[in-house]
């Protein structure tokens, strides 16, 4: 076993190896620092432990609580449906490393070796994996790539979802209607050729162009929301919540601006990886599917909408605790999308982590004047939630049924229906993707015992 794990090691891509290692490496070692972690329940309770209010025993068994079942439940079984590691399975595990390691200078660095180790350890594990179900009697690895390609066609959907969260379902209605004519729009006329004055004609991508038009559909009724007027008894207009808030923490945020380095060479190399030329790591489970389809322009399309999300959310917990994500806002994973170049990649990754930071109190008073923004980020991450369950749902239904007629369909609904009823149910939007894996091993087990 040690032999083909040393094997596999060296078969793989030395640059690839290297970048992964960088990453787990120095995204463990800020995790030891307190200076980033990726888990946004994790953040709140560093300075928590950085302030002396919590030991180290504690704050290392609340990681390794909150992350590894992520880790098993949803990270890998996303990143075996495709030869892309969602970025999950990676930075939960460099926030555990980094948290057990001692806070001295040999934890930081023990971290830095161990993050380095698992991050290839988890890309030469993930392909040995692979390796294995592609060599059982009854391979299941292209069934299982069919888990993902109804999020092909339904992530489109998402934004007719958030209007309809947060306005209301008839506003809801319209921007679905406007996500179906774009769709048939682009389905009908297929390429541009602009009259034959360029070269090739322009593909139009049908998928791509209906989630283009509802997302501008979405952001518009989202910029027409404005803030009540509040004046106090001398009639001069209050702050705004995150106005005071900036005020009250500006300590923690000058932290986060004394640590930007090593956040913008961290934004730099999780955009290179994310870029599709390393096709190395995912930000979400969405613009996973779409990068292994080759979809490269809906899976930025996807990032962009999941960054503008987590404006809120990962703004307002950095300036409130002074510990930031080493991804930061996950636009770098857009900037990593929007080339194929991977110099250039890095570059732009850098440059909107730098953004990111100098501008953070700024952003967060920006959205004192948008609350329709910080409202449609919540609704944003429930819309693509509730869109993956149903989608990867319907896929491992799907899959497994082409994997064992008949019997799949009973299997993936009764392992979703009972996980509701277990203590520690495994997140909705697995399911899919778990239980087609375990019809998969059960096929082979079948086929051992001569049942099929």
């Amino acid at each position: 076993m040690e032999h083909d794990f040393l094997m596999r090691l060296l078969t793989i891509d030395p640059m690839k190896a290297g970048l992964i290692a960088l990453i787990g490496g120095l995204c463990a070692m800020m995790a030891n620092r307190g200076i980033a972690v990726f888990h946004d329940g994790l953040r709140p309770l560093m300075p928590e432990y950085l302030e002396g209010r919590m030991d180290h025993k504690t704050l290392a068994a609340t990681s390794f609580a909150l992350s590894f079942g992520l880790v098993i439940g949803f990270g890998l079984p996303f990143s075996l449906t495709a030869p892309i590691i969602l970025v999950h399975s990676l930075l939960l595990g460099t926030d555990v490393v980094g948290t057990w390691c001692n806070n001295s200078r040999r934890g930081f660095l023990l971290s830095g070796v161990i993050g380095a180790v698992y991050g290839v350890a988890l890309m030469v594990g993930l392909r040995s994996i692979v390796d294995l179900f592609n060599m059982m009697p009854v391979n299941f690895m292209n069934n299982l790539s069919q888990v993902g390609d109804p999020i092909i066609v339904c992530f489109a959907l998402f934004p007719a979802l958030v209007v309809g969260y947060q306005y209301g379902y008839k506003k809801g209605m319209w921007v679905l209607v406007a996500t179906l004519v774009g769709y048939l729009v682009a389905h009908s006329f297929g390429s541009i050729s602009f009259g034959g004055r360029i070269e090739k004609p322009v593909k139009l991508d049908p998928n791509g162009i209906a989630l283009l038009l509802a997302m501008i559909a979405m952001f518009y009724f989202t910029m027409q929301e404005r803030p009540a007027t509040s004046e106090n008894a001398d009639g001069v207009k209050t702050k705004g919540a995150n106005e005071m808030l900036v005020g009250l923490f500006s300590a923690r945020i000058e932290r986060i601006q004394k640590n930007k380095w090593l956040l913008v060479f961290s934004g730099g190399l999780c955009a290179m990886a994310g870029s599709m030329s390393f096709s190395l790591l995912a930000e979400g489970p969405v613009s996973l599917q779409l990068m292994a389809q080759g979809e490269q322009t809906s899976a930025m399309l996807v990032a962009l909408a999941r960054a503008i999300s987590f404006i809120p959310l990962v703004g307002m917990t950095a300036i409130a605790t002074g510990v930031y994500s080493p991804e930061g806002m996950k636009f770098v994973f857009v900037a990593g999308l929007a080339t194929n170049n991977p110099l250039i990649a890095f570059i732009a990754g850098g440059v909107i982590m730098f953004l990111e930071i100098r501008l953070l109190a700024r952003t967060a008073i920006w959205l004192d004047k948008y609350p329709g923004v910080k409202a449609c980020g919540d609704h944003i991450r429930t819309a693509i939630t509730r869109m993956l369950e149903v989608s990867l749902l319907v896929g491992g239904m799907i899959a497994s049924n082409a994997i064992l007629p008949g019997m799949g369909f009973m299997i993936v609904a009764g392992i979703y229906l009972l996980n509701r009823t277990s203590r520690r149910p495994l997140v909705e939007m697995s399911i899919g993707p778990v239980a087609t894996i375990a019809v998969g091993i059960l096929a082979n087990l079948f086929y051992f015992i001569g049942i099929v």
